[in-house]
């Protein structure tokens, strides 16, 4: 890419950041589009806009500064929290190490000649642009000006050592204080078993349950859940549902037809109850409707006394009538085989995956083991098609490839664009076909909860893009536009390999630079969400509920946004000694991040659950994973500049391995568990044991005219009962 090229690219993505932060400030202050810009206000029962009706349009940008960690833990939780902490952590790493690494190589490798002696060999292919003269590419090999860089190498690691420390410290503190609120919390009361063996002869699984728990701790149990198939009467249930919605559309569009009809009773809806509603006999939508109710609610009642009677499993929920003592008993070995009554802490209810949680040990085994084979195979070929797009969205290869596209490519204007966004964009949307796929994996792994999938999900995503992106695009462009030079002269690889990294920092430099203004700014405008909402409401949407679920905004999308951060994080940091120049990019993408996440943090979306930083240790893990592959790609260019130093950095890659079993050793134990001193500080009177209990009940169990003596005898049959008082 020349510099005509990369300034396009620059200009061309500030100028849309800035259309859509323009257009952000506009739409926001319309009454309309309040649902979408302030969801998470509007569901807390807040004002959108604090009873101001004339607004400053970049008064976010204050309220985001202002808000401190408190006001972001009441909005969205403790988890939103540690992810602005892990974007304020980035940001600091490159600021720290741009404060020394930009004044002092940019003008080491700016004064040096080593570009300019590539351009006037007779070999030369051409491939150095403007930019290289500030990258390390332009020291020449066993220069002196190579300390300088070792230094930063240095710098940098003990810069990103630092930060991690203390973020590490500070995550631990604000989980603890978040579980030691005094709040009663389902989950502190409960416990998770799992591979519950065959019951003796003449008892049920509950007594079984029951008699085990009631015997290892007499004074603290009060009751069993045990865990049900539930996929018939799950079946029924959603058809139940999916029929009163119907009815509530119905009874909608005939209140609306009374009102613009000449007809004072309305025009009553009409449905085929053929395929699709396409084909059938029609028939009068609500009185259809009211039959079916009934027929399924007999059904259902039916249904969930067989379930809960004859489609037992061989796990269970347990309830303890303090937090110590459940806390205690999901930290304690309970039986001597490992394959038997194993028992966890359990999750938030509302983030139990009920049908992952009968699958038996070596189920689980098994799974994880074929689930990771493939998963390996995904990472290792879809770097073929990566390493491709790679090269075949270069201009060069593609005129070589293609060269019926010679007359178009070579319009200078094309020629620009081309440059400028191809390779970037064509990566972006690749990469955006993945997750999908990633996320169903973690899950049949038997992963008890969701916040456990996003985070197997997010590590399984990681790995991906950093060998598919980072390393996949470096080596891949490097092979493809050299392949025959490396058929010939197999030796020279590692050389061209080293070549090629300034010549690609340019590349990686582009994609941050459209990551940030692009990706933030289209979430700060929330252009696609509005269209969307505006289009339903329009046309789709008939009754209250049906409003809701189209402006509702789900939760930021740990699985993707979290590994997508690290990728930069990781570009950024192995090419911030080698080019310099793109940790102004790197800082502005973090920079950036931090404010318009906080801004959505504090308005838009709403969590869909809550483990308490639970994804911080896997964050800071592969940010040390980061660091240990820059301290890699230092080590190795410094010996392709024939730098006699170079084993000297030997020493940071074990540093890293030491500080990362150090910070495992002092905090991990108490993300894994918790403390027994953290929850006996909140309050120790007993909760309401009953809206604990309930808070568990599967809604497929917990209809209105259902109440099993025996499993479910105390639970509320009402639904609100899971988001009421236990107090």
């Amino acid at each position: 890419m020349d510099f005509s090229s990369f300034i396009t690219s620059l200009a061309t993505s500030f100028v849309i950041f800035i259309v859509l932060m323009l257009l952000f400030a506009w739409l926001s202050r319309r009454p309309g589009n309040k649902v979408v810009y302030y969801p998470s206000r509007i569901i807390k029962g807040m004002d959108a806009w604090d009873g101001k009706r004339t607004r400053n349009p970049f008064a976010w940008i204050g309220e985001a500064l202002k808000a401190n960690e408190g006001d972001v833990v009441a909005m969205a939780g403790v988890d939103t929290a540690v992810y602005l902490l892990f974007l304020a952590s980035a940001l600091g790493i490159l600021v720290l190490s741009g404060l020394v690494l930009l004044p002092l190589l940019l003008p080491l490798a700016a004064t040096d000649i080593n570009v300019k002696l590539a351009k006037t060999e007779k070999n030369s292919n051409g491939t150095f642009s403007e930019l290289d003269n500030l990258a390390m590419g332009n020291i020449r090999k066993s220069s002196p000006r190579l300390w300088g860089f070792l230094f930063a190498t240095y710098w940098v690691s003990f810069v990103t050592y630092y930060i991690l420390w203390k973020a590490y410290r500070h995550v631990s503190q604000l989980r603890a204080a978040a579980l030691a609120a005094p709040e009663p919390k389902p989950e502190q009361f409960t416990v998770l078993v799992r591979d519950i063996p065959p019951p003796p002869n003449g008892q049920t699984r509950k007594e079984q349950v029951d008699s085990y728990f009631r015997s290892l701790h007499p004074d603290t149990f009060y009751r069993s859940m045990v865990i049900t198939d539930n996929k018939e009467v799950n079946k029924i249930w959603e058809e139940l549902e999916n029929y009163r919605k119907k009815l509530a559309r119905a009874e909608a569009v005939l209140e609306v037809s009374k009102k613009t009809s000449s007809n004072p009773e309305g025009t009553r809806p009409t449905n085929r109850t053929g395929f699709l509603g396409l084909i059938g006999k029609k028939v009068d939508t609500i009185g259809d409707c009211n039959n079916k109710i009934k027929e399924l609610i007999s059904k259902l009642e039916a249904e969930q006394k067989k379930t809960v009677t004859e489609k037992q499993s061989t796990a269970a929920l347990v309830f303890f009538n303090g937090k110590l003592a459940a806390i205690s008993a999901g930290q304690t070995l309970h039986a001597q085989m490992v394959d038997t009554w194993r028992v966890t802490e359990a999750p938030e209810p509302r983030q139990l995956l009920w049908l992952n949680l009968p699958i038996n040990f070596y189920q689980r085994q098994t799974r994880r083991t074929v689930i990771y084979f493939i998963v390996f195979l995904t990472v290792v070929f879809y770097m073929i098609p990566i390493g491709l797009i790679s090269a075949f969205t270069t201009l060069a290869n593609l005129r070589k490839l293609l060269p019926f596209l010679k007359p178009v490519v070579d319009i200078a204007a094309i020629k620009t664009v081309l440059e400028a966004f191809l390779p970037q964009i064509a990566l972006i949307v690749f990469l955006a076909l993945l997750p999908a796929f990633l996320m169903f994996l973690s899950n049949k792994e038997g992963i008890p909860s969701q916040s456990h999938v996003v985070r197997a999900t997010s590590g399984k995503y990681f790995y991906f893009i950093i060998f598919n992106v980072f390393i996949g695009v470096t080596i891949g462009g490097t092979l493809f536009s050299s392949l025959k030079t490396v058929q010939k002269h197999p030796d020279q690889l590692i050389s061209m390999l080293g070549q090629n990294l300034p010549p690609n920092a340019i590349f990686f430099l582009t994609f941050v630079a459209l990551k940030f203004f692009v990706g933030f700014g289209l979430e700060l405008s929330r252009l696609v969400p509005l269209v969307i909402y505006h289009i339903k409401r329009k046309y789709l949407c008939k009754t209250e509920d049906e409003l809701r679920a189209a402006w509702a905004p789900g939760d930021l999308g740990y699985a993707t946004r979290v590994p997508n951060d690290i990728l930069i994080l990781t570009i950024v940091l192995c090419y911030s000694v080698i080019a310099p120049l793109i940790l102004p990019f790197g800082v502005a993408y973090f920079g950036l991040g931090w404010l318009i996440l906080r801004n959505q943090a504090l308005k838009v979306y709403v969590p869909s659950y809550e483990s308490y930083g639970r994804m911080w240790p896997h964050m800071h893990s592969r940010i040390l994973a980061a660091l240990f592959l820059f301290q890699l790609t230092m080590i190795g260019y410094l010996f392709v500049k024939t730098f006699y130093y170079a084993p000297i950095l030997v020493f940071l890659p074990i540093l890293s391995v030491v500080f990362a079993y150090v910070c495992s050793n002092r905090f991990y134990l108490s993300f894994r568990a918790t403390p027994l001193e953290v929850v006996s500080q909140s309050a120790k009177e007993i909760p309401n044991m009953e809206a604990i209990f309930a808070a568990y009940v599967p809604p497929c169990l917990s209809y209105d005219k259902f109440n099993d003596a025996d499993q479910f005898e105390d639970a509320p049959s009402q639904m609100p009962s899971r988001t009421g008082s236990f107090a």
